[in-house]
């Protein structure tokens, strides 16, 4: 069964992560989904389309040499905000935030950033 709310597509999609379980992303993608990915700096990159965003997370999610660990996530009627901390290697993890958009229990977009490190900040240049 299709999840339909918010909440259960959120949760199932972190779950896959979790678990590193790329199965459970399988029915969460819309056709017409956008993504917007962490990296590369600075802006990262646009994958469009089910398969190409489906490819993406699946190969993200079946990755066992990586944890991803999600934090706070607000629901606000078809919009969530997923804070997390991913990480990679046995010290390096980077903090983030994907900004999700889903409708008719699918995931249109998905809109990821970072904290970035070495990158001097407006106030640090003054």
């Amino acid at each position: 069964m299709l999840p339909r709310t918010t909440a259960d597509v959120i949760g199932r999609f972190n779950l896959a992560f979790v678990r590193h379980d790329p199965d459970l992303l399988d029915d969460l993608v819309a056709e017409d989904c956008v993504m917007e990915s962490v990296g590369p700096a600075p802006d990262g990159s646009r994958t469009t389309g089910r398969a190409e965003c489906l490819a993406f997370w699946r190969t993200l999610a079946a990755d066992r040499t990586t944890r991803f660990e999600p934090g706070e996530v607000v629901l606000m009627g078809e919009r969530a905000t997923i804070r997390w901390r991913y990480h990679f290697g046995d010290r390096e993890h980077v903090s983030g935030v994907n900004l999700m958009r889903i409708a008719e229990g699918r995931i249109v977009e998905a809109l990821g950033f970072t904290k970035t490190g070495g990158l001097p900040l407006a106030t640090d240049a003054a």
